[in-house]
Order: C-alpha cells, then structure tokens, then sequence
C-alpha cells in the first residue's frame, strides 16, 4: 500500500450501484414480492448482467442516446419470459423496472457520507439516469451536495467526458477530484483521466454466497472497507 499520497481532493465523486446501494438484495427483494416461490438472487444476477451489453449497443451507435431507465426496461422484458413472469400486469411490469430506485444503502453509507460531506463536495457519477438517482437519494437519505449522472454528458462510463466533466463542472483539476467506487475498472478509468481513486470493499456486492474479490490494487490512491473508515482516512 502506499505510504505517500497526493493532497486531498476538493471534490468526491461516488459510483452508485455497489458502491452506495446493495442492488442485489434489493431487486431480489423486490422480485420475490411479486413471486414469492422465484428465485430473486438468479433474477437480479440476470438484470444485472445484461446491463452492460446493453450500454455496448449505446455506445456502438446501435441505440441512440438512452436513459438508464430504458435500458433497464430492454433487459427486463425477456427476463420475464424466462423466468415465467410474462403475465404481469403493465403496471406491475413498470413498477419492478422502478426497483432500481429504491435500492437501500449499504448500512455505512449514510454515517459516512454526512461524515465526508462535512469536509468535500460529495456527488455522484453513476450510469443511472437523474430522475432515478433522485429518487434513489429520498429513499435511502443520501445527503449528495450534487447528483452527476452519465445523462448529464450524454456518455456513460467509463468514457474520459465522464470522469473529466466532474472536474469541469467544478471548475478543478482532475487531480481535485476522487473517485470512491467498488468496482476496480471504473476506479482505472478515472486514474487514466488523472483523478485521484478510493477503494471501497463491498464483499458481497453480488450476494453474500458470491464473494468478489477485495485485494487492494496500490494504483488506487485510497483503498477503505467502507465509507467510515475512508473518512477516518481522509481526516472527517
């Protein structure tokens, strides 16, 4: 680990999904309120893994511009058939595809983001759509100072506007920025921007019977198993 780091950074900017919020109990969760007897872990392993192929047809100009919103809707409604749920109403369709703002944080987060709050600019810089990290915020009490959101530059990560435009949006170099994210190739992007990154060990991000992997990577300017201890850290 290192023993030397850059000053601190003016701005931190969080990844969401993982990061803040625990997306995988929560659409298990909600999946199995409407079907009690249907597997909800292999349901939202299935959501989850069809989201980044489908950012790849966005950003390979196959689909114009789409809100993460929609996305989540393109990936959902095979899922159903597959999982023997074709017969929901429209509305109970609408209202599953909605579980991903109303995700509950993981129990440091909001402890933690009042503490870093008290001393940085805290935002987001998620793939989520604003109107879902705004309802996401109300749900789980997320006190952001300012939600930034991959609709906000039209790109979603990990391309370079993304990363730079936290830094142009606050007027600071990328250096003044940090990205606090659970997720190893976000965190390389943003370094290759030139932010300053912060680990955060999220073990059971994929359900407690998947562990990922936690090795620290000494690239990353901070590595903290939660969002107390990187604000023991960075003196909050």
């Amino acid at each position: 680990m290192r023993t030397h780091f850059p000053s601190h950074p003016q701005v931190l900017a969080f990844d969401v999904f993982g990061t803040v919020v625990d997306w995988h109990s929560g659409i298990a969760r909600e999946v199995q309120a409407l079907r009690p007897a249907l597997d909800g872990d292999a349901f939202a392993l299935a959501w989850r893994a069809g989201y980044q192929p489908a950012m790849r047809r966005v950003m390979s100009g196959e689909l114009g511009w789409t809100l993460i919103d929609d996305l989540h809707r393109l990936i959902l409604d095979p899922l159903l058939e597959q999982f023997g749920l074709a017969d929901l109403t429209e509305a109970e369709k609408k209202h599953l595809n909605k579980a991903w703002h109303r995700l509950d944080p993981w129990p440091d987060v909001v402890a933690g983001l009042t503490r870093l709050k008290s001393r940085f600019t805290i935002c987001t810089l998620s793939n989520g759509n604003i109107g879902l990290l705004t309802d996401m915020a109300k749900y789980g009490g997320l006190p952001w100072d300012c939600i930034l959101s991959a609709e906000v530059f039209r790109a979603y990560k990990p391309d370079p506007a993304t990363y730079l435009g936290v830094a142009r949006v606050f007027d600071v170099a990328p250096l003044d920025v940090m990205l606090v994210a659970a997720h190893q190739d976000d965190l390389a992007a943003a370094r290759a921007c030139g932010l300053q990154t912060a680990y955060i060990e999220r073990p059971a991000e994929f359900g407690a019977a998947r562990p990922k992997d936690i090795t620290p990577d000494p690239a990353n300017t901070r590595h903290a198993q939660d969002f107390l201890a990187l604000a023991d850290q960075l003196g909050c």
